[in-house]
């Protein structure tokens, strides 16, 4: 109905392509036209002003000789003051972009390693960005941004570098728990030492204590019972540690058969061998 009334409406953020018999005559802006055909005029197309995305996938590789597959959003627009450039200077927007995109990330990538390319994405992007915007501008578009989303490393690659992350974290962790268990073997060694010598001390007093007690024991009777000397107050004293240790031994549910020799004679030699035992202790010392 607009065309046999010789009216056009374009879009907002649209123009429209006006030919006089097949040339090129203007750019019409959005809005309601008059194009009276009987004179030759016509729309030869439109074209969009709005910002549009192309995601690129270019495959390629790096310095270290690793594939990896590179994803680049670029998002363009055409100018309104170009828009005949634009228009027919191009057939196929896309594929053109899409070319130099790939011209441009596989001249920078193989000049970095792995590790580098994530480093420099931005890099890469920036120098797509700036050889797209020299190129395109000469047909009527603008550059407005260009991100590199993502790197994809070959399969068997990208698990290779997780087995290697795993392999350090548990490297990193066993060195952990190696000196947490070398802290708890030094505490436990202090700990015993410890022990040790506080039951050192403990068995020092204890001795201290019986020969003090022996030796009380000792001046006592000799005070108390006339004729008797130091040597028969010990070997009464040794008698009676005998039969002592004799009785434990008798009451504790856990001892073995234990064969001594008893009697009168028997204790005499234990007493004697006790004895001499102490006093060659002391002439040692």
């Amino acid at each position: 109905m607009g065309q046999a009334l010789c009216c056009l409406q374009v879009d907002q953020s649209t123009v429209a392509i006006k030919e006089t018999f097949g040339k090129f005559d203007d750019v019409l802006e959005p809005g309601c036209h008059c194009l009276p055909w009987i004179f030759g005029q016509q729309v030869a197309g439109y074209l969009s002003l709005r910002v549009q995305q192309l995601d690129v996938r270019c495959e390629t590789k790096t310095k270290d000789n690793v594939f990896v597959t590179v994803v680049a959003s670029i998002q363009y627009r055409a100018l309104a003051e170009k828009a005949s450039d634009a228009f027919y200077r191009l057939s196929n927007t896309r594929e053109q972009i899409q070319s130099y995109v790939f011209d441009v990330i596989r001249a920078s990538v193989p000049k970095l390693n792995l590790d580098d390319v994530f480093e420099q994405k931005n890099d890469i992007a920036k120098a797509v960005e700036n050889e797209l915007e020299k190129a395109m501008s000469t047909y009527g578009y603008e550059i407005v941004q260009t991100l590199i989303v993502d790197i994809e490393p070959d399969v068997h690659v990208k698990r290779a570098m997780n087995e290697i992350n795993a392999a350090a974290r548990m490297r990193v962790a066993a060195n952990e728990k190696a000196e947490a268990e070398k802290i708890l073997q030094i505490k436990r060694a202090e700990g015993d030492a410890e022990s040790k010598y506080l039951a050192g001390m403990g068995i020092a007093r204890q001795r201290q204590a019986i020969v003090d007690g022996l030796r009380d024991s000792v001046l006592a009777f000799s005070e108390n019972v006339p004729g008797t000397t130091s040597k028969d107050v010990m070997d009464m004293v040794l008698v009676t540690q005998y039969f002592d240790t004799m009785k434990e031994i008798g009451a504790s549910s856990k001892s073995s058969a234990v064969f001594i020799p008893h009697g009168p004679g028997a204790v005499r030699d234990v007493a004697s061998q006790i004895r001499e035992g102490l006093l060659q202790a002391n002439a040692t010392n």
